[in-house]
């Protein structure tokens, strides 16, 4: 909870800031909060408490907090320049924070109207994130995209939410969860709205077929708006999935497992496949975003104690390398105005360093050892595996092999095209981010059990 009030509390510093004329010293008192914010995180570890009924910090909470954290830190630093360029800088700092705090909510919750509240928190600063180049058409078709099907999704969702507190007379997870396992019938309007439920969740993850918004919005928005969505938001939307239909919605699993299975499936192979075609790679990595998603829905069809440190680890292991993807992307395409795959032509002889950070991501992006990919698809693999989806799992090991011929198909770019002879000039600081990220991918691939014994 004081990482919770500690983040808010930044969110508002950072809209008074403008009032105050303290935004120079706004970007260093982000970063220490973050820190501070991150520590604070860890002292709820083993203390499993519950506030108001409304939101639990266990350990599940905390570990899911603590990886968005880090992941926020290291997209602050990325997006620096983006800031930079920016005259409403607080508006976007405040902005940024507050979504922030509505991922934590989204980890956090024990009551469904925190879960709404925690997903309304997190996705309207998204939708203004999105459009924040106005003078962009792309960026503004983006935004109206993304909020009226948002809007559309929430319905979903808030429907659901009414329907099965109408069958079980409570938001509480707890009491729902014993009215579906205390052996009464229960009435079919629970069952509609446990579906309704997981059709919002679905859009928020992107999966098939609730994933026609990403592709657009992520290539409209400017790119380190959708370096955030496809970390932050998208490691938040799977911990509320996780912790609503693990556990709550686990003794009535019969009617959602089946739906979910043909889901994974079609998302393993619609964003994989899909992506292939794409000579953008902006919009390749939206398509590898909705594919990844796949894979950690294997995770909650297993629904077993060893699906929540799988869903954790690749979470980590795939945001830090979307991260250091996207900051490049976005480095080669500020550099020379495209962000398509023959703009990387060449750039292991242009800037060695860019290329091998990318060709790290790219590699534990495809799953490839010993980088963290490998073993994130390890594990989610093995927990589906252990739960008897044989099937998913191989539609999940082809549809690997399919990424990595689009993820490969960018290093071969980078090391056997020709390149133009332009230098990338690269700041200081997004160096030494970039360098600390690749040497995580590998630490992380290297040392797994740091991170899947937590839970």
């Amino acid at each position: 909870m004081k990482a919770l009030i500690l983040l808010s509390s930044l969110g508002v510093i950072a809209l008074l800031a403008e009032i105050f004329s303290f935004k120079k010293l706004l970007y260093p008192i982000v970063l220490l909060g973050l820190i501070t914010t991150f520590v604070l995180n860890m002292f709820d570890w083993d203390t499993n408490k519950l506030y108001f009924k409304m939101m639990q910090f266990d350990n599940y909470a905390v570990a899911f907090t603590a990886v968005i954290l880090v992941v926020a830190f290291l997209w602050f630093i990325m997006a620096e320049g983006f800031f930079k360029e920016e005259s409403n800088l607080t508006d976007h700092f405040a902005l940024v924070l507050f979504a922030l705090v509505g991922a934590e909510i989204m980890v956090s919750y024990t009551n469904m109207a925190m879960l709404f509240l925690g997903i309304e928190i997190l996705s309207i600063p998204m939708y203004i994130l999105a459009g924040s180049n106005k003078t962009d058409v792309s960026s503004n078709e983006a935004a109206f995209k993304y909020l009226i099907m948002g809007a559309f999704a929430t319905g979903f969702l808030l429907f659901g939410i009414a329907l099965v507190y109408g069958a079980t007379g409570s938001f509480d997870l707890s009491e729902i969860a014993a009215a579906v396992s205390g052996g009464t019938a229960l009435s079919s309007i629970f069952y509609v709205g446990v579906l309704l439920m997981l059709v919002g969740m679905a859009f928020k993850v992107s999966a098939a077929p609730f994933h026609f918004w990403a592709p657009d919005v992520y290539q409209g928005a400017p790119t380190v708006v959708t370096a955030f969505m496809a970390t932050i938001v998208k490691t938040a939307a799977f911990a509320a999935f996780l912790r609503l239909f693990s556990t709550t919605f686990s003794g009535v699993s019969e009617t959602w497992m089946q739906t979910v299975w043909v889901m994974a499936a079609l998302t393993l192979l619609v964003g994989n496949i899909t992506a292939v075609m794409q000579t953008s790679t902006k919009r390749m990595l939206a398509y590898s975003s909705v594919a990844h998603a796949g894979y950690m829905l294997l995770a909650l069809l297993a629904a077993n104690n060893y699906s929540n440190s799988a869903i954790l680890y690749y979470a980590s292991a795939y945001s830090i390398g979307s991260i250091a993807t996207f900051a490049i992307v976005n480095i080669i395409s500020d550099a020379k105005n495209s962000d398509g795959v023959n703009a990387f032509n060449g750039l292991s002889k242009t800037n060695p360093m860019l290329a091998i950070v990318m060709t790290i991501a790219l590699l534990s992006l495809a799953g490839i050892p010993p980088t963290a990919g490998f073993f994130a698809k390890y594990f989610i693999f093995t927990s589906a595996f252990m739960a008897g989806n044989v099937g998913l799992v191989l539609i999940a090991i082809i549809a690997s092999l399919i990424g990595v011929y689009y993820y490969f198909r960018l290093i071969i770019a980078m090391y056997f095209k020709e390149s133009d002879g332009q230098t990338i000039a690269v700041q200081s600081n997004h160096k030494i981010v970039l360098v600390i990220i690749a040497i995580a991918i590998v630490a992380l691939g290297l040392f797994p059990d740091y991170i899947i014994r937590l839970l």
